[in-house]
């Protein structure tokens, strides 16, 4: 298995097979159990009717019956069944069925990535997309989401801010081409 964290050069490439690759030492179709515990700040699942968090405020979740439930019982929900995973290092897991099938990678991690100071320096780097897409609010240039099909990968080029924002493997909207 290639760890994702100890080597993102992988990730430039178009074609990659995902189950030879494991990010947090969790495995494309591992149970997401086996995702440490310890490290998971926040879960969604479909247990939760409303939620409520963001910057400085603590997540609350409730259910359908506008009961508070505890972020252990989320995660608890989220890992025998459909949801997602997120963690204190800037990870994403994304859980169908109680299994592990796509990873998301964003802050720290992509300053690998930094000395890709333009679009096309990434399109260099990681090579034509399968499909590209600009993301625009109010006519201005947000940024382009890659996917590469082969790879079934998300790469997201945030225009303002000039770097790699997020790269995305396995089961997302758009990975697996049309």
């Amino acid at each position: 298995m290639i760890e994702i964290l100890d080597n993102l050069d992988v990730l430039y490439q178009p074609q990659l097979d995902l189950a030879t690759v494991e990010m947090g030492r969790v495995a494309l179709g591992a149970p997401a159990a086996g995702v440490p515990r310890r490290t998971i700040t926040e879960a969604q699942s479909s247990i939760v009717a409303r939620y409520r968090g963001g910057t400085n405020v603590d997540s609350e979740y409730y259910d359908a019956d506008g009961g508070r439930l505890t972020l252990d019982e989320v995660i608890d929900h989220t890992v025998r069944s459909d949801g997602f995973l997120y963690c204190a290092d800037k990870l994403t897991y994304k859980v169908r069925a109680g299994t592990v099938v796509g990873f998301a990678i964003y802050g720290s991690h992509l300053s690998h990535f930094a000395h890709l100071t333009s679009y096309e320096e990434l399109l260099d780097a990681f090579g034509r997309p399968d499909r590209a897409s600009e993301d625009e609010a109010y006519g201005d240039l947000m940024g382009y989401d890659n996917y590469y099909w082969g790879a079934r990968k998300h790469v997201r080029w945030d225009a303002w801010d000039g770097r790699v924002s997020l790269i995305n493997l396995g089961a997302f909207e758009g990975n697996s081409g049309p």
